[in-house]
């Protein structure tokens, strides 16, 4: 084939090829269906999305959305809001909720809540339905030393006004808590808070617990309750565990000392018994002393042999009568 001949195929095909990026690029049929729809948009608004980023069918198909809701959106704001990182069809969800509940919601409050990393959508349907939070089990000891063990449904309504920098579940949880174990530990007697449970949620519920969160607490029930242990019996036997020890280290330390002076004592007697026996080892030497200075004769230490033999004798008799008194008392 020719030139000439491949001319209109060529011509053909670069018009296919250029219509296929012209569809790709402008968003024809997206155009066709908001027009179908009502919603007045130009073709060259679709292309500045494009030319921004911004996927056209993310921020006309909401618009077109709320357009049949009868909401006052322009396409500004929901592609600000495309840019912002917001979620445009769960926005605009939301706002045709609140208007079908008559709860009064701006697109820029909304906005903002979902921009804030809440579900928007979610908060209006809670604001319509309450949603039910059941804590769990929460001990309080009464005065009488009894374990109380309470668990509590908490009926919450989302509060649009305060969803933006409002406290979250877990806050009305732990305000709920702490307000049963103070409930608990205020009680006289375990079995009035067991007659009696209507008293944990009266209490709880006037205190106010869900200023500053996003919530407005409808009800506080308490579905279960239990006794728990036995704590003022707990704590009296673990200070009595604590009392003993406490006298046993007392009486250790005693007997230590006791035994610290038994052993002085008998230090300081065998001390007497060395120095007795060194004196009498320096007697014999006095003796001949006393004889070769002649202050002593010779009649003077016979007798002194004589004294000291008898003694002898009496102490050897001494022993041998207490041996053979033993021996008859056998």
């Amino acid at each position: 084939m020719t030139l000439q001949e491949l001319m209109p195929l060529i011509i053909v095909g670069i018009i296919i090829i250029a219509l296929a990026v012209l569809f790709t690029f402008i968003p024809v049929m997206l155009w066709i269906s908001a027009l179908a729809a009502g919603v007045k948009i130009s073709i060259f608004s679709l292309v500045g999305m494009r030319l921004r980023r911004v996927t056209p069918a993310r921020v006309i198909n909401p618009l077109i959305k709320a357009h049949k809701a009868g909401l006052d959106i322009n396409t500004n704001q929901l592609e600000s809001h495309y840019l912002a990182g917001g979620n445009v069809d769960r926005v605009v969800n939301a706002l045709i909720a609140a208007h079908r509940a008559n709860i009064e919601l701006t697109f820029e409050r909304c906005a903002a809540i979902d921009l804030a990393g809440r579900d928007v959508l979610e908060a209006v349907q809670m604001s319509v339905n309450p949603k039910v939070i059941e804590t769990p089990f929460i001990a309080g000891v009464a005065m009488d030393g009894i374990e109380v063990k309470a668990k509590a449904r908490i009926t919450v309504r989302a509060n649009i006004d305060r969803l933006v920098g409002g406290a979250g579940e877990d806050t009305i949880i732990a305000r709920v808590g702490e307000g049963i174990v103070s409930t608990i530990g205020s009680s006289e007697n375990h079995n009035k808070v067991l007659e009696n449970p209507d008293s944990i949620s009266k209490n709880v519920l006037g205190k106010g617990l869900d200023a500053g969160t996003a919530f407005e607490i409808l009800s506080i029930d308490i579905a279960d309750i239990d006794i728990g242990k036995n704590i003022g019996a707990i704590l009296q036997t673990d200070q009595a565990e604590a009392d003993k020890n406490i006298a046993q280290a007392k009486a250790e330390e005693r007997r230590a000392m006791a035994i610290a002076q038994e052993q002085e004592m008998r230090a300081r007697v065998q001390e007497m018994q060395a120095k007795v026996v060194e004196a009498e080892a320096e007697v014999p030497q006095a003796l001949a002393e006393a004889l070769r200075s002649g202050k002593m004769g010779v009649m003077d230490y016979m007798n002194y042999q004589n004294i000291d033999a008898d003694t002898d004798m009496r102490k050897t008799l001494g022993t041998t009568g207490e041996t053979d008194d033993e021996d008859n008392g056998k």
